[in-house]
């Protein structure tokens, strides 16, 4: 019997952490992933300012399981009735039970030339970029002059990320105007109330401008459109939203609140969208991966046990999926907002949680040393002191 975990970002690899002692050891366990590297997504944005956190943040593949076969590869399609994966090399690997743990793309839209322009932020290499985009904008600005600097969404990723360049901007002493663009009429829209007005707070203290109820119409090479007006952009970063990947025909299905799309197929994290055991939608967020993959881990295990004992039968009852929100943080630069409870925290508690909650995700799937650099990182560089 062979268990395929399709992805290897939060939630397929705490799953497949999970499944390595939850499964009967004559059980086959395979993850799939393109990259050979586990990444701590929600630190990526630190890339921009401090290049050597990429360190930190990524992990072999290879040495976060103990029995889990690992496979380098694109996964290009899945035939839920054959239980086939297919690959973008042209092989292929049946499977008894599947995970769907691929994450999500950027989605665009079809607004013209976000594609072409607008530079996305999923990756260290995407990192990269926009930091070079940057240090090049400058380059070419004349004395006197202002880079001017337009990210399109104000959700945690766009918010991180407007923070992380007026940051670098003050570093490096170079005049830049940053501003946000979200097309509805707050920040991190579906949070609370009191956390979008702590985090709109903190970035406008910080010398970002917020433009809410402005929709993107179109980019170019030095400018966004906007129903509201043109807005100048030597460089211009997306953040507008996600989609599903190729593999899932850029589809984010719901899925059932056991977190199954088939009797034998679960998608946890943002390749699905899943609906609590009380009936609400849960935000994509690296939490909601993590704890999603607990509860397929569980239920998983429970079927592939049923499955060999041969009693036939009823299958085993399934846990629902119950999204218990446990808080909310977001950097703004050297500033983090956090909201644990009803309580919103800023300042150095709010600091010290954000570091923890990757350094904790990091020790969760064996990744001690990475935990470590990143929480020296913290808090002996720059990065947030």
């Amino acid at each position: 019997m062979r268990v395929a975990v399709l992805g290897a970002g939060y939630a397929g690899v705490t799953l497949a952490h999970r499944l390595e002692s939850a499964l009967p050891p004559d059980v086959d366990l395979v993850v799939v992933d393109e990259s050979e590297t586990h990444l701590v997504k929600h630190e990526v944005h630190r890339v921009i300012r401090r290049p050597s956190v990429a360190d930190a943040i990524r992990v072999p593949l290879t040495e976060l399981f103990d029995r889990a076969d690992v496979r380098t590869a694109r996964v290009d399609g899945i035939d839920r009735e054959r239980r086939t994966v297919r690959f973008a090399d042209g092989d292929a690997l049946s499977y008894d039970y599947a995970a769907v743990c691929l994450g999500s793309d950027t989605a665009d839209y079809g607004i013209p030339g976000v594609a072409d322009h607008g530079l996305p932020l999923t990756s260290v290499a995407d990192a990269t970029a926009i930091r070079e985009s940057f240090f090049d904008a400058a380059a070419e600005t004349d004395p006197g002059e202002s880079v001017d600097v337009v990210v399109g969404g104000a959700g945690l990723s766009g918010i991180q990320t407007a923070g992380e360049l007026t940051a670098l901007a003050r570093e490096e002493d170079v005049a830049t105007d940053v501003t946000v663009l979200e097309q509805q009429s707050v920040v991190a829209p579906n949070f609370p109330a009191n956390f979008r007005a702590a985090v709109r707070d903190e970035l406008e203290s910080r010398g970002v401008a917020v433009e809410t109820d402005t929709t993107v119409e179109s980019a170019t090479a030095d400018a966004v459109e906007t129903d509201r007006g043109r807005f100048a952009a030597d460089v211009f970063v997306w953040a507008g939203g996600i989609r599903g990947t190729d593999a899932m025909e850029r589809d984010r299905p719901v899925v059932r609140r056991d977190l199954r799309l088939d009797e034998r197929t679960f998608a946890v994290g943002d390749a699905a969208r899943a609906i609590d055991a009380d009936g609400e939608p849960v935000p994509a967020s690296a939490s909601a991966a993590i704890r999603e993959a607990r509860t397929v881990a569980d239920n998983l295990a429970r079927l592939v046990t049923h499955e060999k004992s041969g009693e036939g039968g009823f299958e085993p009852r399934l846990n629902p999926y119950r999204f218990e929100v446990p808080g909310w943080i977001v950097t703004v630069g050297d500033g983090t907002v956090a909201q644990i409870g009803p309580e919103v925290v800023t300042g150095a508690p709010a600091k010290a949680m954000k570091t923890a909650v990757g350094a904790g995700h990091l020790s969760s799937v064996g990744a001690v040393r990475n935990a470590v650099e990143l929480a020296e990182a913290e808090f002996k560089g720059k990065i947030i002191f």
